[in-house]
């Protein structure tokens, strides 16, 4: 890689630098990349509207009787994700994850969805019941580094959406939105998906 730019070094750990500036030459294995801290905080749809439904690839509405976390770097919007319930109180499922496009590929989506997860696991939600969370997703980069972590459990993955009722119900909410229905069983978009459980860091009883 060539660059003008020495900010990037704490990103690409390089394995070696020849800074041409002064022909220096360094070995660069040893470097780390700089902490990221986030305050995570609950919210409504507000910061959703405003900020982030702009750069989701789908045009949903409001999930019902959601709660609503955005994650800020030094009070700059950097991530934000919905949770809500499933029938019964035992489980929950995760969705409209969207890390801002400066904030992409750092690794701090993984770990903002993961602190959601796991208080929920914990009990710390609306409920006062713990709860495991399930998270679907189409992006291949997330999918890949969900599955290298111990504490989430691939469940599914489906290449062409869904058929049979599901897929029936959502033919008739496109109907609904657009006036017309697909006439396919994907649910107005043809992707392939991915379903996770997050699990929790086994053995670990101060995680955080």
């Amino acid at each position: 890689m060539l660059s003008c730019h020495r900010d990037i070094l704490d990103w690409v750990e390089p394995d070696w630098i020849l800074d041409t500036d002064g022909f220096r030459f360094e070995r660069g294995r040893l470097r780390r990349r700089p902490e990221i801290p986030l305050d995570i905080f609950r919210t409504n749809w507000r910061a959703w509207h405003q900020t982030f439904e702009a750069h989701h690839y789908l045009k949903l509405p409001e999930m019902i009787a959601a709660t609503n976390y955005v994650a800020l770097h030094q009070g700059d919007p950097v991530a934000h994700c919905a949770v809500a319930t499933c029938t019964g109180l035992k489980t929950a499922r995760m969705c409209r994850l969207v890390v801002l496009p400066e904030w992409q590929g750092i690794g701090v989506g993984v770990r903002f969805i993961e602190w959601v997860a796991d208080q929920w696991l914990r009990g710390n939600n609306r409920y006062q019941r713990a709860m495991t969370t399930t998270f679907h997703t189409s992006h291949p980069g997330l999918a890949s580094a969900l599955r290298r972590r111990p504490s989430w459990m691939y469940l599914s993955g489906r290449v062409l959406g869904e058929t049979g009722v599901k897929s029936r119900m959502s033919m008739a909410l496109s109907r609904v939105r657009h006036g017309r229905g697909t006439g396919r069983g994907y649910g107005g978009h043809m992707r392939a998906v991915q379903g996770f459980r997050y699990v929790g860091k086994q053995g670990n009883k101060n995680h955080a």
